[in-house]
């Protein structure tokens, strides 16, 4: 064991434990996925109606031509992916189904193939995507059908996913009643009501379509967006709310009864409870088409949030149940598992090794880099370590270095959701902070050069030399504080046109990320540079200190060095994918391979993030380099500076909806949720920037790995409208 521990420290046995990690958590997750080999998944790429589509067949042994099944086609909700599936594409073909984990349009591989307009960029993939995924799947073999040319296809889906579902079968209906036959048997949605779904059908022609179909919806009572009281609902009190994030009970709303078959004077309905319904006649301008007929529908109501779906062993259990319903009596004779208790659940093994897989990947890249700057000409990246900045050592500069430190950790978590949301209202305190930041800049020029025009005061011509010296270095950093000041201003009055959805920077919430950036960027600028000017500087502290070098061969090795460490990241990722079938993951963090068009998309991206990862990192230098915060202990404060408060704002978010249900921020359902996935990536970045500074004495390195990796991360794991006009 000690020398085992003592290979670690080495970076070849530290590589070696990160690629161990990678291949084993591959290796495991990959059983878990196949169920132990008893199912065999591979990637699908095939042309639908709209686009191309991507997915993961999960096709149990046995099922083919010989040996059809009913099949079921479950899919993501907005800004995910495929792999978000993984719980019922593992359960479900493990009990016998063969299972199409869906890519929808502009989501993982898929693409939408027509050009789309910027602001009609969510008329495209919702509505289609389920029902062209189960057109093609209809004319598959090995999909189970009856006399008549009925197919045993059920779909599902979260959240857009479940909009997708609902719109699929109303879909599938219209088609019905020229084609003769039904091509979607059944579906479940997650995570969503009618609130979309109703701009193709209202909800009344939308459960006349479900007609004999088994139909369910999983509504969870602290869903962020769906599920909520109608306007002749809600209670003075409700009204006062303005948002989503409150508590739910869909099977008590009007919404909720009529799906049920009950009036809005019935009792709420009962959740989990198999309702049969008269469904009514399917119209068509006015004119009944198709007569009423019965199915039966259900509510799950499980006490959890939106994304909490994609990871709940409760929503599993709900789903299992629902196809256990859907599909008694149609399931293949050969199908081994059916019965299987919903309770045996083996997913999370699979999402546990995924996550061993993760954690060898972000491993990989100090040891690779401590290596690479061995290489001739690589080697460059690697200067003297600077002096740290000045230590604290008075209870005045100690109070002030951890004022920073909280200055640096709060306002941009304070200001998250106005800037996520660019909201003029929220930002105004912010330009008020700018208004001062440029008068202190006046004031500090002002203030040195009058010193200087002083001639009476000085006795020996040196005093009158330093004074100078010491005003033109005044000014130098007035001026960059004040013109960070202007800038940042600048970007907040021009906040309509900074960074909005085009063909250029074509994803919409990678947009928020990258403003929000930016702007959190400059506000650690002037915090940085105001605490250099009023506390590290008069204690000696030079500005070599912070490890700002433009040694331009320095420079590009930096930047070379990163380019190859996160494309051998990406390499290793491409060939475990190719061998077992799955990626790097842990709930909504994702590290995900990606097409052509991802990376022109994030080399668009670049520039804005390194602009956050540069000022970052020296931030988190000036402020973790000295003797008190030397161990363990100067990481802990580097992720509070990034995380810090964007943690607390997480937990008053959802503590407040828990306890008061009333969500803190009840207008930001979205930004929560982008939180959950970007507080990891900082708190990585931040011990990126630690560690790879005390290797190689600069900051370019480690601001070009964060900006690089983390920007290809977030810009491969959303939505991406790549045919925007």
């Amino acid at each position: 064991m000690k020398k085992f521990l003592v290979s670690l420290k080495k970076p070849q046995g530290m590589l070696a434990l990160a690629l161990v990690l990678c291949i084993v958590g591959s290796f495991f997750a990959s059983l878990f996925n196949t169920s132990f080999y008893s199912v065999k998944v591979n990637k699908i790429t095939f042309q639908a109606d709209h686009g191309t589509l991507t997915g993961l067949l999960y096709m149990p042994k046995g099922a083919g031509a010989d040996d059809p099944r009913p099949l079921i086609i479950t899919t993501h909700g907005y800004l995910n992916s495929k792999e978000m599936q993984d719980a019922p594409a593992v359960e479900m073909s493990r009990r016998g189904y063969i299972v199409l984990a869906l890519d929808m349009y502009d989501h993982g591989d898929s693409h939408w193939a027509d050009k789309i307009e910027v602001g009609k960029q969510f008329s495209t993939f919702w509505i289609y995507s389920q029902f062209d995924a189960a057109k093609y799947m209809y004319n598959q073999n090995y999909v189970k059908k009856d006399d008549k040319g009925n197919a045993y296809i059920a779909v599902s889906g979260h959240s857009m996913g479940g909009f997708s579902t609902l719109v699929a079968m109303y879909l599938d209906e219209m088609n019905s009643l020229k084609a003769g036959h039904r091509m979607i048997y059944s579906g479940i949605s997650v995570g969503a009501d009618f609130s979309y779904a109703s701009a193709i059908a209202k909800q009344d022609q939308l459960q006349a379509a479900y007609g004999s179909r088994t139909v369910g919806m999983i509504a969870a009572h602290y869903d962020e967006f769906f599920f909520n009281k109608a306007d002749d609902e809600k209670t003075a009190a409700d009204k006062t709310i303005n948002g989503t994030v409150t508590y739910k009970d869909f099977a008590a709303r009007t919404s909720g009864k009529a799906f049920l078959g009950l009036s809005a004077s019935d009792p709420a309905g009962e959740q989990g409870k198999f309702y049969t319904v008269n469904s009514g006649a399917v119209s068509v301008q006015n004119q009944d088409v198709r007569a009423s007929q019965e199915g039966k529908r259900v509510i799950y109501t499980p006490s959890q949030t939106h994304p909490w779906n994609h990871f709940s062993r409760t929503a599993t259990d709900d789903l299992i149940n629902f196809y256990h319903t859907a599909f008694a009596g149609v399931t293949s004779a050969n199908q081994k598992n059916v019965d299987l208790a919903a309770g045996n659940q083996i997913w999370q093994l699979k999402e546990l090794f995924n996550l061993v897989a993760l954690i060898g990947f972000f491993m990989l890249f100090v040891p690779l880099i401590t290596l690479l700057l061995k290489v001739p000409g690589l080697s460059r990246a690697k200067v003297d370590v600077p002096e740290s900045v000045s230590e604290p050592k008075t209870s005045i500069q100690k109070t002030v270095y951890w004022v920073s430190i909280v200055i640096s950790a709060l306002i941009p978590a304070y200001f998250f959701p106005a800037l996520m949301n660019k909201d003029m209202q929220g930002m105004s305190t912010l330009k008020i902070f700018a208004d001062a930041f440029i008068i202190v800049a006046a004031i500090i020029i002002i203030t040195y050069w009058g010193i200087y025009s002083k001639k009476s005061t000085f006795t020996k011509a040196s005093d009158r030399t330093h004074a100078k010296e010491s005003a033109i270095k005044a000014t130098i950093f007035a001026v960059i504080l004040g013109a960070s000041a202007i800038i940042f201003r600048i970007l907040i009055v021009k906040s309509a046109k900074v960074l909005t959805l085009s063909k250029y920077f074509n994803e919409p919430v990678t947009n928020q990320v990258a403003y929000w950036a930016i702007m959190s960027g400059i506000i650690a600028a002037m915090v940085t540079i105001c605490f250099y000017y009023v506390s590290k500087r008069p204690s000696g502290t030079s500005f070599k200190s912070y490890g700002i070098s433009f040694n331009i061969p320095s420079i590009l090795s930096s930047l070379a060095i990163a380019a190859i460490v996160v494309a051998a990241g990406y390499a290793l990722l491409w060939l475990t994918q190719a061998i077992f079938t799955t990626d790097y993951r842990i709930w909504t963090l994702a590290v995900k391979t990606f097409t052509a068009q991802h990376l022109v998309t994030a080399l668009r991206y670049f520039p804005v993030f390194f602009i956050y990862y540069f000022i970052n990192s020296i931030a988190i230098n000036a402020n973790t380099r000295f003797s008190g915060m030397k161990g363990a202990k100067g990481y802990i404060v580097a992720i509070i500076m990034n995380v810090g408060g964007l943690v607390l704002w997480l937990i008053y978010q959802y503590g407040s909806d828990l306890i008061r249900h009333v969500g803190a921020y009840p207008a930001d359902a979205l930004n929560g949720i982008v939180l959950i996935a970007l507080v990891p990536c900082l708190a990585i970045a931040a011990v990126y920037s630690k560690k790879i500074f005390n290797k190689t004495g600069n900051i370019w390195l480690a601001a070009f790995l964060n900006t690089i990796l983390f920007t290809m991360i977030t810009v491969a794991n959303t939505v991406m409208f790549w045919n925007l006009i």
